[in-house]
Order: structure tokens, then sequence, then C-alpha cells
């Protein structure tokens, strides 16, 4: 008998994941919101502000404009577009292409307000970038080329000059944004917009994705999940459990730099990750999954009910989790992901704030992994903590087996990106006046 989620016909989600993921003119005229009756609605997006100098300095700014759960736990928005970008140029970029840039922006500022209903967005830049200045960046930017961080992975290094990040409840508004800056349309939600960047930017690539309690499931098609349709209904990632408790997130403040030129920017990691959800979902037990997910303890205490939405604001990853991660690694042979992670924090607190988002991009099932961080080297510890590398040298866990959830996933794309702050973000100089 087939699946109920593959022989039920397209949901409205489902088909703006759709339309995301396509992107261009016919996409956008395709992706008007429908109801339940396949008819067109139309959905009210307020406008910007007027004056513009009112939006924060930190592109990054997003946590008091997005939605909470019920526990206080920020929802990142469902539908993402990123681009990677390369100037078009020889050289530097000139003033007007800077102008032209700035311009572009602030359409879309004026267009959209700034949330989750409207469109939040971060523009920034990466190492190769740069380079092309005789100038390095000040010492209080640390931003170095991407590489591995694992003997395991071997990841296709992202040089591309530049990373923007499209973000909406809203599919029709992620894709209209991205039409409109490349000169496709000339008036967005009632606004005229002045100038396209094309010709001063070009698309060298382009990544969608989505988050949010069902839409995994809807989109469960695809290469790395068993076609059992095993992904929860109300579940937001396609692993099954909620991500992005609201205590185990950096705060803005702590990814934000605080000194120097870019002070008020952060730095950004974005990495393209494959997921093989085979095993997660056809041999692991549920108490598997709650141990390698989050910690052993959680699955012996029965701590986790459904997709974790009873921790709260919190994984509860304290006491016995914490203190004992080279224990558990030897004596239950097996440690969790969460766990393994609560060993990068500096004072108690986490040192990096995540955004990430599952992806079909190539017909197979992924994670767009994005974090801020003040410095990368705050992403690389943070990694080096997840890897478990320590644990699986002194225990029966192996560098990836029983190893949190490294065994489900591979890295396939890095990159190391700057963040400026609002004022700098149009083709920034790594010494600005």
């Amino acid at each position: 008998m087939p699946s109920p989620n593959r022989n039920r016909g397209i949901s409205r989600r489902e088909f703006a994941k759709s339309a995301v993921a396509i992107g261009g003119s016919a996409a956008l005229a395709a992706c008007m919101e429908r109801d339940g009756n396949g008819e067109e609605e139309e959905i009210d997006v307020p406008q910007g502000p007027s004056d513009l100098s009112t939006l924060s300095e930190r592109q990054h700014a997003w946590n008091e404009l997005l939605s909470t759960d019920t526990h206080g736990n920020r929802l990142a928005p469902a539908h993402n577009v990123v681009l990677m970008l390369d100037y078009s140029g020889d050289g530097t970029p000139s003033e007007r292409e800077r102008e032209t840039l700035e311009t572009a922006l602030r359409d879309l500022e004026r267009a959209y307000q700034r949330d989750t209903a409207g469109l939040l967005f971060t523009l920034g830049y990466s190492p190769s970038y740069f380079a092309r200045y005789d100038a390095s960046l000040p010492e209080s930017v640390d931003l170095p080329e991407p590489r591995a961080l694992s003997p395991l992975e071997d990841p296709a290094l992202d040089e591309y000059d530049a990373v923007l990040h499209l973000a909406s409840d809203h599919a029709q508004v992620a894709l209209a944004a991205e039409e409109a800056l490349f000169g496709e349309l000339d008036e967005l939600n009632g606004v005229e917009t002045e100038t396209s960047v094309d010709g001063v930017v070009e698309k060298a690539d382009r990544r969608t994705g989505f988050v949010g309690e069902g839409l995994p499931a809807e989109n469960q098609d695809v290469r790395g999940i068993p076609d059992s349709d095993p992904v929860p209904e109300d579940a937001p990632l396609y692993m099954g459990f909620k991500s992005g408790f609201e205590e185990n997130q950096a705060s803005e403040d702590r990814v934000t730099i605080q000194d120097g030129p870019f002070a008020g920017g952060t730095t950004k990691q974005l990495s393209r990750i494959r997921l093989n959800l085979q095993q997660w979902y056809e041999q692991d037990s549920r108490d598997q999954r709650v141990a390698k997910m989050f910690c052993p303890v959680h699955a012996e205490e029965d701590k986790v009910e459904g997709t974790g939405e009873n921790l709260g604001e919190d994984t509860q990853i304290t006491g016995d989790c914490v203190e004992n991660v080279e224990e558990h690694a030897r004596t239950k042979g097996m440690v969790g992901h969460s766990q393994k992670a609560a060993r990068a924090r500096e004072d108690d607190d986490p040192i990096i704030l995540r955004r990430d988002f599952d992806s079909t991009n190539g017909g197979e099932a992924g994670l767009h992994f994005v974090s801020l961080q003040r410095s990368i080297s705050d992403f690389v510890d943070t990694r080096e903590a997840m890897n478990g590398t320590d644990l699986a040298e002194n225990s029966a866990v192996g560098q990836r087996t029983n190893n949190g959830i490294l065994r489900y996933m591979s890295v396939k794309r890095r990159g190391n990106f700057l963040i400026p702050p609002r004022s700098l973000r149009a083709f920034p100089s790594p010494k600005p006046e």
C-alpha cells in the first residue's frame, strides 16, 4: 500500500518549497500562496520603514524579529535561499558598484518589513574576496580560509566572493527578493525598485532549504531517507528532533565582533551536509536515536518525548551527561551529539549561534549548517568537540560509529565569511575608512 505522504496531493507548503528550490520568474509566478482549494491567496506583507536608519547596524540581529514557541525558543524562517556570488569585475569594486549594490539592498528593506513575515537577509564576504585588496583584515576579525576539520571529511571549499542569505516565512517573498535584485522585477511589494545588481555580481551557486514543523515530513521523498516515510509529521528537521533550543544557542552579543572597523559584524560558517538516514530510521531504535542525538542518560531515563518538545528551552545536557562524556564512551559504548558539543562552551555558555535548515538540493536529503560566531576559531572549537576524536582514541566508540550523529552525515562543502555591519555591507575593503 502506498505510504500516506506519497499518496496524497501536493500541499501548499510542499509546493512552496519546490518553487523556492527551482527559482526564477516562472517559479515565482507559480508560487502565489494557495488556499486549501488550490486558489490563489494574497498575502499581506507590510512594507519596510521609510527611514532605513532605524534598522539595526547588525545584519545578523534577527532574534528579536523571530517568532517563538510556547517555551520561548526562537523559530527560524521557514524558507531560505542562499546565493553564492562572485564579483563580476576585475580588481576591486568601484565606488559606483558599491552604490549600486547598496541601493539594491535598500530596495529590499523598503519593500519588506524586517521580520519573518517579511524578509530577513545577510550579506557576507569570503577570504577570497578580501584577498583582492593589498591590505589585510584587522586583527579583530578572525577569518581564515575554510578547511577540512576532521580526518574523515574532504569537503569542497567555497571560495566564492560573497554569500547572500534570504529568509522568510513566505516562499514568494524570498523568491521575489531574489528576482528583484537581479532586475527581473520593477516593483517589489508596491515599492519601485531603483536598480539591479546584474552585471555587478553573478550567481555562482544557489542553495535552498526549509525548516519548521511538518516541512521535513512533507519533503522526505528524496535520496538518503527510507521509503517508509519515517520522518515524524511534527519534526522541524529530517533527523526527527527539535534543534535550536534557546539555552543552547549563543546570544547575538556573544557572536558579535566587539572591536575594530567591523565591530557590530560577525563571522559565518556555511557547510553543505549530505544526510544518509537509512540506518538512523531502519536499524537504530528510538532509544539509540535519542542517545546519539542527546545523551545516553536521556535514553535510559526516557527524558525525550516525541521530537523533544517536552524539554522546553534546554536540551538538559547537564550533570552526568557533561561531566562523564569519556566514561560514557567507555562504559556505554556511545556518546551523544549534544553531549559532545556542550564541551565547547565558555563559562557554561554556547559560543556559536546556529541558523541551519534542511534541503532537498540535488534530490537528496541535506542540511545547510549555518553558524554565526565572533571568530571562526569558535566554530572550529565546537566542531572539534563534536568530532569526538579524543573519545574514539580512548574507547570502543568509533570515529563515526556510535559517536553522536557523525555516521549519518557527510560534509560536502564548507565556507567561511565575514558578515560586516550594515553600513559596510556593500563591497567592504579590509581597512574601511
